[in-house]
């Protein structure tokens, strides 16, 4: 096989997780935009989501310790980091 088969494996492998990388960061995008839309309706029909872990995290927000709103928003609800960011930073 030798060193160029080795290369070509490697190149391969790399555009394998380029490709899967791009379509999930498409399917992120895709569903923060159902989620902000989602968020958009229920703002509009006057709906809350009274759910009493985020009512923690909404607390932790207004006091200004966004970080620890963010770890407990993550705990909660088990997103990632950008998400959970996004998230507090619209409870703000």
């Amino acid at each position: 096989m030798g060193i160029l088969g080795l290369f070509a494996l490697a190149m391969v492998v790399f555009a394998s997780y380029a490709g899967l990388e791009g379509r999930l960061g498409r399917t992120d995008r895709r569903i923060a935009r159902v989620e902000r839309k989602l968020d958009l309706i229920l703002g509009h029909l006057g709906i809350q989501e009274n759910e009493p872990e985020l009512e923690q995290v909404a607390a932790l927000a207004r006091d200004g310790r966004k970080i620890q709103a963010i770890k407990a928003y993550r705990e909660f609800t088990g997103v990632g980091l950008k998400e959970a960011k996004d998230a507090v930073e619209r409870m703000e």
